[in-house]
Formats: structure tokens, sequence, C-alpha cells
């Protein structure tokens, strides 16, 4: 059988390289760990049943993407005994709210795990894996030269001797630093856009965020460009860090072109095709952010930065088939009627997958990076 399920989640803090956090609840019967899971449901996508299965289940609301982030298999008894195999597509949920009461809250656990906790408390290698690559910390430990003579040094006690040597090494600049600065504005902007697709009383507040994000990526955009131009040595050809940049800052800018026209044309709410390339976007951006890091060495992370940059094309031609059937549904549902109400709706996907297109746009310069030196 096929069911469909989320794996719920969030950042501990604001900062880029902020710990995720996994929700986990207990089965009602034998009280192990699992994330919300259910059967599919008529009328429904599948990534719009599994959030209903989050919100009746855990307790939670957010934002689904609709395209899965992988799928695991397992044992399910029925109420006659027997068992069949099930196979579940997972899809992450990025968690924007935590019901106080709900539908299962007196018949399960809720509790936030780490990465790694989480992967252990579930019985299913599978489901275990997939919660593993989510994330990937492992893949970070990676560090810049400096840092590792500057750390040999500590414990060898050699710092003194070791200072005026590393004077005379060519600067690279922080440009690593910088990139996973601007992956966090795009990670904090898009947030703030799920939360404005939402709904609900805090849309002006929304807007604001966005704003303040993409000022701050004209800040980090600007002192990239500064250390380009003053850097000796750089860790990667001079246009390659300026595009890398640029196009990140980029995507924050298409997000604030989203919040602007939001404000201009008062749009109260979102259609679901919206949301759920909102929903997208706050995952397209997740990814942005884990890859930053892994740039610090391209040649042996090359593997996992394809898996990466994969999924976000995958994404992107997702999206663009829901912004198509989305402006289907609203051109065919406004014959007839106020025809200002269809060119803002359509105003407003073309703004969002430009968004999306963005995180395209960085998927192929990750793609070059990892070509020209891995």
């Amino acid at each position: 059988m096929r069911q469909i399920a989320v794996l719920p989640y969030r950042t501990e803090g604001a900062s880029f390289d902020a710990p995720i956090q996994i929700l986990l609840i207990t089965s009602r019967e034998t009280r192990r760990w699992v994330i919300p899971k259910g059967g599919l449901m008529k009328g429904l996508a599948p990534h719009s049943a599994a959030a209903v299965e989050a919100e009746e289940e855990a307790g939670v609301l957010g934002a689904v993407c609709p395209t899965p982030l992988g799928s695991y298999r397992y044992r399910k008894r029925r109420n006659s005994g027997a068992s069949v195999w099930a196979d579940v597509d997972v899809f992450p949920f990025a968690v924007t709210e935590e019901l106080e009461t709900w539908d299962e809250q007196h018949q399960r656990e809720r509790r936030w795990f780490s990465l790694a906790e989480a992967a252990d408390a579930v019985d299913e290698e599978d489901l275990a894996a997939l919660i593993r690559s989510f994330g990937a910390r492992e893949f970070r430990v990676a560090a810049s030269p400096a840092r590792m003579l500057a750390a040999v040094a500590d414990r060898t006690g050699v710092n003194a001797m070791f200072a005026w040597f590393q004077k005379l090494l060519p600067q690279q600049g922080e440009f690593f630093e910088l990139f996973e600065r601007q992956a966090g504005t795009l990670v904090a902007g898009a947030d703030a856009l799920a939360r404005l697709a939402q709904g609900g009383p805090g849309r002006n507040q929304h807007i604001r965020e966005i704003e303040e994000r993409e000022h701050d990526a004209d800040e980090i955009t600007r002192e990239v460009l500064q250390s380009v131009r003053r850097t000796f040595l750089t860790p990667f050809d001079r246009s390659s860090i300026t595009s890398l940049i640029t196009t990140m800052d980029d995507a924050i800018d298409e997000m604030q072109q989203v919040a602007g026209a939001v404000s201009l044309y008062d749009v109260a709410e979102f259609e679901p095709e919206m949301i759920d390339m909102a929903a997208i976007i706050v995952d397209a951006a997740r990814l942005s952010a884990e890859i930053m890091p892994l740039l610090r060495k391209v040649a042996d992370n090359g593997h996992r930065l394809h898996e990466l940059t994969e999924r976000l094309v995958r994404m992107e031609g997702h999206a663009d088939d829901i912004h198509a059937a989305g402006l289907r549904r609203v051109f065919r549902e406004s014959q007839g009627k106020d025809a200002l109400h269809f060119i803002v709706r359509q105003e407003m996907f073309k703004r969002l997958e430009r968004v999306v297109d963005r995180f395209e746009d960085l998927a192929n310069e990750i793609d070059g990076l990892v070509i020209d030196h891995a």
C-alpha cells in the first residue's frame, strides 16, 4: 500500500548554521517513535494530505514542500492481525506553528529531537537514513586551511613561531563565511515568505522581515565584491565568486518583489498553488544553506553537492508545473468575472516563479564549480 508522511523540522536559532531539529510522535499502539503519516485522501494532493496528517497527529502547521524528500518502506499491521508492506513518500515540512490542542493529543506524545537523535529513535532503517541525510551535518566538517593551521599551532604550542609565517601566506579573504551568511538571508527570507503566504494578522511584519533580509543580502554582496577586488588569492575564479553571491542576492531580491506585490495589490489570501510554491522556496533555501559549507572542500564533497543541486533543479521543474496548473485554474474561475483579480494573481504567480528560477540558477553555478574543481 502507499502512504504519505511529513518530516517536520525547525532550526534552533536564526543563524545559517543553526542545528536542525526533527519532530517525532509516538504511534498509538506500540508507542514507538514515528513521523506523522497516513493514507492518500481523495481530492487532495499527496503533500496536502500529509499536511493534514501533521495537523491531526502532531498538532503542527507549516509549509509542506510538494517535492518529496524520498520514501521508505515498513510493515504495517492491520486490525485483522495480517501485515502488508507500505511505501511512504516523505515531504519536508517546515513547522511555523505548534498548536496547543489537536485531534490526537491524548493518543500520542510529540517531542523535538536533533537529527542524530531522531535517526536513532525510529525503527525503520530507510527512514533513519532519510533523516540523517536531511541537513547532512557530517558534510560540514571541512575547515579552511587557515583554521586548520591555527588548530595545529594551538595543539603543538608553536603559536608564537607560527604567527610570523601565517602573515606571509597570501590572504584568501572570508568568502566562505560570506557565502554562508548569504545563505542565511535566504533561509530567513523564505521562512518569512512562507508565513506571509499562510495569511493571518502578521502580514506587515512578514513583509518587513523580507525587506530587512534583502538589505542584509545587499550588504553581504557588497562586501564580497569589495573582497574580490582587494584579495590576492581567491578560492575560486573571481567571476565564479561574483556570480555565486549575486545569484543568491537575486533570489532574496525576488522574494522582496513578491512581498512588494502583496503590499501593492493588498493581497490578503494566497492561492493554494502559491502556498505550494512558497513551500518549495523554503526547502530550496534550506538546501542552499547546506550547500555553502560544502564549498570549503569542493573536491571532497562533489558527490553530495551534485545530489543537492539535482534536487534543486527537480524542485524548479515541479514549481513550473504547479505554476501552470494554478494559473489555468485561476483563469478558468475568472471567466466572466473580475479581470483585475486574474491579472493580480498572474503577477503573483510570475514573481514566485522567478524566486524558484533563481535557485535553479544557483544550482547551475554550483554545478559549474564542481566541474571545475572536483
